[in-house]
């Protein structure tokens, strides 16, 4: 009995966890470049128990001994980086990956602050000091660009207007189109180890601190029109890979196998008062 509440009793702590993540997946199903949340469940401590040869019946098929567990747990949370659908905005300053990467941007407001990784393409123009603007996330994260091996944030000069490249390439162009400045071109990132890659605040990914970024993550560069590269599409936004109608049939199954443990756990508890009883 006491095995049966254990096993009940974690099982639902996982449940709970996967409730959780399911949660969080339908919450976003609207969230521009969001990627689903998936979990891996695993046994804890499965083993045979023997039982006497006097239980060695004639006719009987199964072997001698029961299985014994002590409930399931989590093993690993996942990203599903899988392409999202593609919508059109018009919008200048909203650019969509197509293909395997992801946007690299800093958490600070310089070059060596922490580096992090997004999908979420709706930019902005904030406005600097100097009357120039720089090109931040919709949270006020810099997006980061190459400039000849060099990173740097794009800074679009005052009075132009900004223009993104399939293959990334930034540049600004005045109004009468009589100059044009190149600003670099988008850093994008690739993920090697994705069940290494971790989900932070604002729809933002990074990598833990006790990891080198470069094992999880390498630089890439745009390849569109090339099979398996990655493209950029300005004026686009890439939406949430979130299917609801599968999240919301694991949601009744996950809720179902939390009923169903816990009524274990209720019929464990009921069975050892039973038993104190008796010896009382």
């Amino acid at each position: 009995m006491n095995n049966s509440m254990i096993s009940a009793a974690v099982s639902m702590g996982a449940m709970q966890r996967k409730l959780d993540v399911l949660a969080d997946n339908i919450a976003n199903v609207n969230t521009d470049g969001y990627k689903k949340k998936n979990v891996a469940f695993e046994d804890i401590l499965t083993n045979i128990q023997p039982q006497l040869k006097d239980f060695e019946q004639p006719g009987r098929r199964t072997p001698l001994g029961y299985t014994q567990g002590y409930g399931t747990r989590i093993s690993a949370q996942t990203l599903d980086l899988s392409q999202g659908p593609l919508k059109e905005t018009g919008v200048n300053t909203d650019v969509a990956i197509e293909g395997n990467a992801l946007f690299e941007v800093r958490t600070g407001l310089t070059l060596d602050s922490s580096r992090a990784f997004t999908r979420q393409g709706d930019f902005q123009l904030s406005p600097t000091a100097s009357g120039d603007s720089i090109l931040l996330t919709n949270t006020g994260y810099p997006v980061v660009a190459d400039d000849g091996g060099t990173d740097t944030f794009i800074t679009v000069p005052a009075g132009y207007r900004l223009a993104i490249g399939a293959d990334g390439s930034v540049t600004a162009t005045n109004a009468d189109g009589s100059d044009t400045v190149n600003l670099g071109t988008l850093k994008l990132a690739q993920v090697t180890k994705p069940e290494l890659l971790q989900a932070v605040a604002d729809n933002l990914y990074g990598v833990p601190q006790n990891l080198n970024v470069g094992d999880v993550v390498q630089t890439i560069a745009a390849s569109p029109g090339t099979a398996g590269g990655a493209a950029v599409r300005q004026g686009y936004l890439e939406q949430s890979n979130v299917d609801l109608t599968s999240e919301i049939s694991d949601l009744i199954n996950v809720q179902r196998a939390y009923q169903l443990n816990s009524r274990a756990l209720s019929s464990a508890d009921q069975m050892m008062q039973m038993a104190t009883n008796l010896r009382g």
